[in-house]
């Protein structure tokens, strides 16, 4: 018994070890099988889509350097125009810029012209389309009363007011800055407001036709200024554009300098000594303000300079007194000659020269404002004679001949009307072919045709004027802009007149 029960005993752990290897290698095989057929599904997906991969890897690249290429096409047409047609098509439109520019400018007739020099323009729809809106504008015009063309005025324009106006109570200068000069910032918004309400700088020649009569002598009669319905027509001028060595260190510009572009700005020096350039006054403002509002001229006028000439014109020193060994060699002129030891007066002159001619072809024109600034129904003929030589001799050759005469410290040659043919001063002035004749006055309109001369008073807006209207003390400028809108904060109180 015991010997079966053993052999039982080792049957079954015999039977139990050869489960246990049946068990074992059918794990093996699995495990084999499984990764076999991994290796096969590996070399499958690589054989049947691995090229596949890199062709559609390649296409996409194809297409894209095709998208790139079609965007280059676009951005880049080629230019199937000839060197002629691009040049051709250039002109064609510059000149409808310019024709633009002079329709702007109440100049139909200029516009239409230049548009009329263009070959071919009867068949071009768009230079014919211009053509018709120039015919209409002009249609629409009415004409100017020339009795209701006022005459507004400045002296140089205050840079820096801290400066300008500081000690009031005890500077005299500072005073007189006061009293006769107009801010930049007051400038700016007289010049905007009246714009605004209609006004159009005309030329004070633009006022006047001239004829002959049958023995020759001229004649002066009413021109016609022809303006859109609501435009206003007004002269412009600014006195002393000298730079007078009493402006130095009180923050006013110090000469009037040509840019890059030939165009006149100014040049100022700072506080600290430092020069800079840009727009500093009277011209290169409004030709900065005409150059955005072309409507606010009449055919590009701009205004009347009128020089004096004892300190030289545009801040150089242009008059023959700076010469060592003058009597008229002041202690002014002494002080400038010794900070400026390389003065060369032919040099002064050419320069001063140069910048008027550029001023003038900007549509700038110039008077005399007398050499010496005197005061014309004071000095006697003898006198007036003097210091028209003086002008003759150093401010006619820079600026070229005038016709214009700006009376200085608002005096004039007798009262308003006829100027008396009896008249010694008048009668000189007359011979020296001089036609047109302003003083200073607080008219709103006060224009005189006379026979073969035209008189026009003239309206300081200086700081007296803006002041005393702006605190309501008169009330003579608000036809043109309300003074108390456009007062510089950094103005003090303006003192009576003396």
């Amino acid at each position: 018994m015991e010997e079966q029960t053993d052999k039982l005993e080792v049957n079954t752990n015999m039977r139990k070890q050869n489960q246990k290897r049946a068990k074992l290698k059918k794990w093996i095989k699995t495990v084999f099988c499984g990764v076999f057929m991994g290796c096969v599904g590996i070399a499958l997906i690589y054989y049947f889509f691995g090229s596949d991969s890199e062709s559609i890897q390649l296409n996409t690249e194809e297409m894209e350097i095709e998208a790139e290429t079609d965007v280059v096409f676009e951005e880049e047409p080629v230019n199937t125009e000839s060197p002629e047609e691009e040049e051709e098509k250039r002109r064609r439109q510059e000149l409808i810029t310019q024709a633009d520019r002079l329709a702007s400018s109440y100049d139909y007739e200029g516009a239409i012209g230049l548009i009329q020099t263009w070959e071919g323009y009867e068949a071009d729809a768009e230079l014919q389309e211009k053509i018709s809106a120039c015919e209409s504008a002009r249609a629409d015009c009415v004409p100017v009363n020339m009795d209701d063309v006022t005459h507004v005025f400045y002296h140089s324009l205050v840079v820096d007011p801290a400066r300008a106006f500081a000690n009031q109570e005890k500077d005299f200068q500072a005073v007189g800055n006061n009293q006769w000069m107009t801010t930049i910032s007051e400038f700016q918004k007289i010049t905007q407001e009246m714009y605004d309400r209609g006004y159009v700088i005309v030329s004070i020649h633009d006022l006047v036709d001239v004829s002959t009569d049958e023995n020759g002598n001229f004649v002066f009669s009413p021109a016609e200024i022809m303006l859109p319905p609501g435009k206003r027509a007004y002269v412009l001028s600014q006195d002393d554009l000298s730079y007078y060595h009493c402006y130095d260190n009180y923050g006013f510009a110090s000469k009037i300098v040509l840019d890059e572009e030939g165009k006149p700005v100014c040049e100022y020096i700072q506080e600290d000594g430092t020069r800079v350039t840009g727009a500093y006054d009277v011209v290169p403002l409004l030709d900065d303000f005409i150059e955005e509002h072309p409507d606010a001229s009449y055919r590009g006028a701009k205004g009347i300079i009128a020089l004096t000439g004892y300190n030289g014109i545009l801040g150089y020193r242009t008059d023959s007194s700076y010469v060592s060994g003058s009597s008229d060699l002041n202690e002014d002129k002494k002080i400038w000659l010794k900070e400026h030891p390389d003065f060369d007066l032919e040099r002064e002159r050419a320069e001063a020269k140069k910048v008027a001619e550029a001023m003038k072809e900007d549509g700038w024109e110039f008077a005399s404002h007398t050499w010496g600034h005197i005061k014309i129904s004071d000095s006697s003929l003898g006198r007036l004679q003097w210091d028209t030589q003086r002008w003759r001799e150093n401010v006619e050759p820079l600026v070229g001949p005038v016709d214009t005469i700006i009376f200085a410290h608002g005096q004039d040659l007798g009262d308003w009307g006829e100027y008396p043919l009896s008249d010694g001063k008048y009668k000189y002035l007359r011979e020296q072919g001089y036609r047109i004749f302003c003083n200073v006055d607080s008219n709103l309109y006060r224009t005189w045709f006379g026979r073969d001369y035209l008189r026009q008073g003239r309206r300081n807006l200086d700081g007296y004027r803006i002041y005393r209207n702006a605190a309501g003390m008169e009330d003579n400028i608000s036809d043109l802009f309300d003074a108390a809108e456009i007062i510089d904060p950094l103005r003090p109180p303006v003192p009576p007149l003396k």
